[in-house]
């Protein structure tokens, strides 16, 4: 499935990056579920912590807008929420426990956790 940024007037740089222990997870959940994504909460659930998903388990439409990708897998997040990340460089990372979300790594006994640097994307 080829991906294009959901606003196509401009090239979309990615915003995120993933850890060495993100990655190791999300190839053990793709071998287990297949193709994955991921959307960035608004705080719903988990405040604001990354959700992985089935690929388009999630509905996104113009309200969402994509970051990039780890691993193959495709990384959104609310537009009015990425107005307040819009500098940063979000870290995809993996800690042992449990979150209170959706999210297919819940049954590992992992959880991801987002980690943000500010910087000025280009």
């Amino acid at each position: 499935m080829t991906r294009t940024p959901l606003d196509s007037s401009r090239p979309m740089a990615t915003r995120v990056v993933a850890t060495d222990k993100a990655k190791r997870l999300i190839e053990e959940l793709k071998e287990t579920h297949g193709p994955l994504m991921f959307h960035l909460s608004g705080g719903c659930c988990d405040g604001s912590s990354p959700q992985c998903y089935l690929e388009g388990e999630l509905l996104l439409d113009d309200a969402d807008q994509e970051l990039g990708e780890v691993q193959g897998c495709g990384f959104y997040m609310a537009k009015d929420q990425y107005a307040f990340f819009k500098d940063s460089l979000l870290t995809l990372d993996a800690v042992p426990g449990r979150g209170a979300s959706f999210s297919l790594e819940i049954p590992t006994g992992n959880r991801f956790i987002i980690k943000s640097e500010i910087c000025k994307m280009e």
